[in-house]
C-alpha cells in the first residue's frame, strides 16, 4: 500500500485545471527525473504535458511553443530549466524500439522524460518512475493519481504536495 510521501490524487474539472496542475508539476522537476503516463486515449495525458513543459519553461525566453503529442514523430523536445523529453510510445511493440530511440540518452541528470502509454514498458523504464495515471471521471473530469518510486520521483513529489497547498 502507498503511504503518504510516494502518493496523491488530484481531482480535475475542466481541461484548463488539468494544464495548471501540469503547470505545477513542472515547476516542481527535479533533474533525472522519469514520468510514466497511464491513460486510455483521451484522457487528457498530453494537456497535462503542455502544463508541465509551461511550468517547466517559466521565465525562460526559450519557452516551448505548442505542446503536440509525440504519436507519429515518438519524441518532442522542450527548452526550459531543465531540458523536457516528451516520448509517446503508443505505436512501439518492442522494448528494443524504445532503446534504439535513444531512451538511454534522454536520461540525465539536466533532463526529464515523460512517456505517454509508459506502463506498455515498465519493466524498461526500471524502478525510479512518478507514475501518473489519468482516470476520466466525467467529460471533462480527471482523477489523477500520482505513485513515486524511486528518489527522484519521491523529491518531486513532495515539492509538488507543496505547491498545491
Amino acid at each position: 500500500m502507498s503511504d503518504e510521501r510516494t502518493s496523491l490524487e488530484v481531482d480535475t474539472r475542466s481541461v484548463d485545471e488539468t494544464i495548471s496542475l501540469g503547470e505545477s508539476l513542472g515547476r516542481s522537476f527535479v533533474g533525472g527525473l522519469q514520468i510514466g503516463l497511464v491513460g486510455p486515449l483521451g484522457a487528457g495525458k498530453t494537456h497535462l504535458v503542455e502544463g508541465m513543459a509551461a511550468g517547466n519553461a517559466m521565465g525562460d525566453p526559450r519557452a516551448p511553443g505548442p505542446v503536440t503529442s509525440p504519436t507519429f514523430t515518438l519524441l518532442h523536445e522542450y527548452a526550459g530549466r531543465l531540458r523536457l523529453y516528451h516520448a509517446d510510445l503508443y505505436r512501439l511493440t518492442d522494448p528494443d524500439e524504445l532503446i534504439a530511440l535513444g531512451y538511454d540518452e534522454w536520461c540525465t541528470g539536466d533532463s526529464v522524460v515523460v512517456i505517454e502509454w509508459a506502463d506498455r514498458f515498465r519493466s524498461t523504464l526500471g524502478d525510479d518512475v512518478l507514475w501518473v495515471e489519468l482516470r476520466p471521471t466525467g467529460e471533462a473530469r480527471r482523477s489523477v493519481i500520482f505513485e513515486a518510486n524511486g528518489e527522484p520521483a519521491r523529491d518531486c513529489l513532495d515539492r509538488l504536495k507543496a505547491a498545491l497547498r
